[in-house]
């Protein structure tokens, strides 16, 4: 009698499952600003302390080669926003938006009988929400004015002084972004408590801020890191072989000499911070499995971009290295997937703005990048496109690049700043060097390689990156014509 209602119970919980997996379900993303997976347990780390994103892996699958589109808050967000890559949607820096009535995964959703509901920060202008209902109050008050600048070539500043943000490398309670997190917590809880069974199915987008920087902690959240985060790992004369943009952002950002210690501190308060960050997150999760819509919610967690925590001599985003632009994805929805798997392949954020439209039924807008990670969710042998492109044409660099990832290479092609230096290129195996130490692009034997690289990119972004560049240089010195006024925000290009 006991195994008959074991096996009843079994048959019960697999129809419910199945019949949960036949309806257009409620999605929730959480996107968390700067996060490098390296940083997370489900990712392999032993240190880290995830256990809110480990238990969503456990129920979800793991995507292990994502990667953000630009690696920068404001492009990023505008990327997931349009379903396009940045420079097909002159998403170009900080100071940018789309136009108010652009096609946008909201709208997609609506389209179709979803809610679309945003809480927290996704880095708009205060004028426009895309087809979001914003809760949780108003936190994208912005002004963007559409400038941008690119260093000259070679132009170095030479005052030797540390960037101000290392002096907010410390423990305390409150900071900018713990207030800002606290109320994305509460607004999103209080959703999930209010929201009723047969009203529409709800697309639910939490933007927090953690664990970007300033890396202000609480005393607790650190402590149990102290001594154990590693340090970076930069070879005897690496630096000098960086290519001229990254050369740019060290100096720009004013990260080009930071003591041994303030880089000990930063790493260990970065992993407090993501701590931190997850114990956020778990409230949101806590509340969705108590809710009535636990069976038919997909939850999605992933990041804007990642944090380079002092690899390669950068901090904060901006590059194009893994520790910049590869970025956690953890997809789940037991009613249809079995949980604790990983996927190898290389995949973007486009890919999962793509996913989240197929999984409410709707029909992206054919012009949109990317492609639905649904075949590959439900079968793990799927021959699945494996590639990714992210690019970056903001501040700090004399110009703009992009790399396009595929199976276990990456290339990535610096555009040439002016008539007096010429374009750079990179290509790493991240099969055999996984910090992306060795760049192999000036070897002999890697050109035919290279140039099935460069053509790959091409096709992938629909347009050569010097035209891109060229495209990119006329419209932010343009701005949105805001006249003087505008002008003066010329420099506000805001280094989030």
């Amino acid at each position: 009698m006991k195994s008959i209602l074991i096996v009843l119970a079994g048959l019960l919980v697999t129809t419910l499952c199945a019949d949960a997996a036949s309806q257009q379900p409620n999605i929730l993303v959480i996107m968390s600003d700067e996060h490098n997976p390296t940083v997370a347990g489900c990712y392999g780390n032993p240190i880290a302390r995830t256990p809110n994103l480990d238990a969503l892996a456990a129920r979800g699958v793991v995507f292990n080669a994502c990667y953000c589109n630009s690696p920068l808050c404001v492009p990023s967000r505008l990327s997931f926003t349009a379903g396009k890559y940045v420079s097909r949607v002159s998403a170009w820096n900080n100071n940018c938006k789309l136009p108010a009535d652009s096609p946008s995964l909201p709208r997609v959703l609506n389209a179709v009988g979803y809610e679309s509901f945003l809480c927290g920060k996704m880095h708009y202008d205060a004028t426009c929400r895309y087809g979001f209902t914003e809760i949780g109050g108003n936190m994208n008050n912005s002004h963007m004015t559409g400038y941008g600048n690119r260093a000259t070539a070679g132009s170095f500043r030479r005052d030797g002084k540390l960037s101000e943000r290392f002096e907010e490398f410390r423990t305390g309670e409150q900071s900018s972004i713990i207030k800002h997190d606290i109320a994305v917590t509460a607004g999103a809880v209080k959703f999930l408590r209010d929201r009723k069974p047969g009203e529409k199915p709800f697309f639910l987008l939490a933007g927090y801020l953690a664990p970007h920087f300033p890396l202000i902690v609480p005393e607790k959240f650190w402590q149990h890191f102290k001594d154990k985060a590693p340090m970076p790992e930069i070879p005897p004369g690496y630096l000098d072989t960086l290519p001229l943009n990254y050369k740019h952002l060290r100096n720009g950002f004013a990260m080009e000499s930071v003591p041994p210690d303030v880089v000990k501190r930063g790493r260990e308060l970065y992993y407090g911070l993501t701590e931190w960050a997850d114990n956020e997150i778990g409230q949101i999760l806590a509340a969705l499995r108590a809710s009535p819509f636990a069976d038919n919610t997909v939850a999605i967690y992933t990041s804007d971009h990642s944090e380079n925590m002092g690899e390669h001599g950068l901090w904060w985003k901006n590059c194009v290295f893994d520790t910049g632009a590869r970025i956690p994805l953890i997809v789940s929805w037991p009613a249809r997937w079995k949980g604790g798997q990983h996927r190898k392949g290389a995949c973007s954020s486009v890919d999962t703005v793509q996913t989240v439209a197929a999984l409410a039924g709707a029909a992206a807008p054919g012009d949109w990048n990317g492609s639905s990670l649904v075949p590959w969710l439900d079968d793990a042998g799927f021959a699945w496109k494996d590639t990714a492109v992210s690019e970056y044409y903001a501040h700090h660099i004399c110009s703009g690049y992009a790399m396009i990832r595929r199976g276990d290479w990456k290339y990535v092609y610096h555009n040439a700043p002016d008539a007096h230096h010429g374009s750079e290129r990179e290509l790493y195996n991240l099969a055999t060097d996984p910090k992306e130490l060795r760049n192999l692009a000036g070897d002999a034997g890697q050109q035919e390689h290279l140039r099935a690289m460069h053509a790959a990119l091409l096709k992938e972004i629909g347009e050569d990156p010097e035209q891109t560049e060229r495209r990119c240089r006329a419209e932010t010195a343009k701005g949105y014509g805001e006249g003087k006024k505008g002008e003066q925000k010329k420099q506000r290009n805001v280094e989030r």
